[in-house]
């Protein structure tokens, strides 16, 4: 019988309920043994999704000798403080993006990850699915040329306003840390490149002290230029489009394939007057989730190393300072 990692859910988010718990129950080398809310709904949440234990506090179950990990769904402002404390009781951690607010804070878990010898890892989830890897072979292929420019998009319409989470500062809530992380991690990974220097430009909301839309230009240090912009306040799309000499990819369905039933859609262009369309299709959270448990049984680190993530928040750090003082911050 195959080895599971058994996995601790640290909060009953909706993303937890409704992605990562089922992606755990599907994955095949992983099973969900107990669940924690603060909230008091712990156990209806258990019950509903066949999750043998409930705790009432989150404490509760770090201290349970049956979780071999745990997945931490909480609010931004508290990953930090979850991660740590996880990693202090000798569990491997699976941390939502953005891991934190601060490049320091993400240093300070991976050294407390590292202290205590267990896996860590920021749950960007997008990277797994097996479109982005074809979109790496199609660059390296030399089909389109060499690589001059990197556009992405990620927005939304967020109606619910007053009682969402995104609109909370003191939560880490923002257009830019909820799905603008995606953009610039998809840039750093789909050019291999970081920046040298960048610019970033917010519609602010006074009220609630978050940035409703941002967008930002940044000058890679292999010479790429790269945009991105992010919403609350758009139209619903995800996607990134990379523009070389010879031709250009586009891919429409970047960051939640898994809403079209886990098929990437990749449109190839080039100066030949050609164009071809490629489906991809891949289960990018049970990806996700059997590497992590794969990385945990065999005592390995992560394709996404703990470095990257460092570097991830320090550019989102970099764009913030940029969008407050309105500056070109470089590196």
């Amino acid at each position: 019988m195959n080895r599971k990692v058994r996995w601790g859910i640290l909060s009953t988010a909706a993303i937890a309920r409704e992605t990562i718990i089922p992606a755990i129950q599907r994955a095949n080398n992983a099973e969900v043994v107990a669940i924690a809310s603060g909230s008091g709904k712990a156990n209806s949440v258990a019950k509903k999704l066949g999750i043998p234990i409930a705790y009432d506090s989150y404490d509760q179950l770090l201290d349970d000798p049956n979780v071999d990990a745990v997945y931490i769904p909480l609010p931004n402002s508290m990953h930090t403080e979850w991660t740590v404390k996880t990693a202090n009781k000798q569990k491997h951690v699976l941390c939502e993006k953005p891991a934190a607010l601060r490049e320091a804070d993400v240093r300070k878990m991976v050294e407390v990850c590292e202290k205590n010898n267990v896996f860590f890892m920021e749950a960007f989830m997008y990277q797994f699915h097996p479109q982005h890897q074809r979109v790496k072979g199609i660059i390296s292929s030399g089909e389109i040329g060499d690589i001059k420019c990197m556009r992405s998009s990620f927005s939304f319409y967020l109606r619910d306003r007053e009682t969402n989470i995104r609109m909370n500062a003191q939560l880490g809530g923002g257009s830019l840390f909820d799905v603008g992380c995606y953009c610039v991690h998809s840039i750093r990974n789909l050019l291999d490149s970081e920046p040298a220097e960048l610019f970033v430009q917010s519609n602010y909301d006074e009220q609630h002290s978050i940035d409703m839309t941002t967008s930002g230009w940044m000058k890679m240090k292999n010479g790429v230029h790269a945009l991105f912009d992010c919403s609350f306040e758009m139209f619903s799309q995800q996607k990134y489009e990379i523009i070389g000499t010879k031709g250009k990819v586009e891919v429409s369905r970047a960051y939640r394939p898994d809403a079209y039933g886990g098929n990437g859609i990749i449109t190839v262009a080039t100066d030949s007057g050609e164009t071809r369309e490629e489906v991809v299709s891949g289960d990018q959270y049970v990806l996700e989730i059997e590497h992590a448990s794969r990385c945990i049984l065999e005592g390995k680190q992560p394709l996404y190393s703990r470095s990257n993530m460092i570097q991830q928040a320090r550019v989102l750090e970099a764009c913030y300072t940029s969008m407050r003082t309105g500056k070109v911050i470089q590196f």
